[in-house]
């Protein structure tokens, strides 16, 4: 880990894939984590729904539209994740050095690419 000092921050870089018994990082959804962990158990519930629908043989475009809903929460989380990811993490980096900054840049780019793909 690499550690980057700014006006009133320092800035930790973590690698990709830290080594056995090396210390969790902070990330930058880590405010919001609660929310997000209610989100995304609320969609778990929605999939649910979405089973016993298809064990209760629903009519088609009733399930169709429930896996749009989820779907699209999905998607809201998704968006939010790269929100506050560019809001702490690239900024973060764009304060360090360029080289920091670019990469952080790159690696959201090729996130929203797959993204995008659906």
């Amino acid at each position: 880990m690499t550690a980057a000092r700014t006006d009133q921050l320092t800035v930790e870089r973590t690698p990709r894939s830290p080594r056995a018994g090396s210390r969790r990082p902070v990330r930058g959804y880590a405010s919001g984590k609660d929310d997000y962990l209610a989100r995304l158990r609320k969609i778990e519930g929605q999939v649910r729904g979405l089973e016993k629908m298809i064990e209760d043989d629903r009519w088609c475009p009733d399930v169709v539209t429930q896996v749009s809903s989820v779907t699209r929460a999905l998607q809201e989380v998704a968006v939010g994740l790269l929100n506050d990811h560019l809001r702490t993490c690239v900024v973060n980096a764009a304060r360090g050095s360029v080289a920091d900054a670019e990469g952080e840049l790159e690696e959201v780019a090729s996130t929203i690419r797959q993204v995008v793909r659906l």
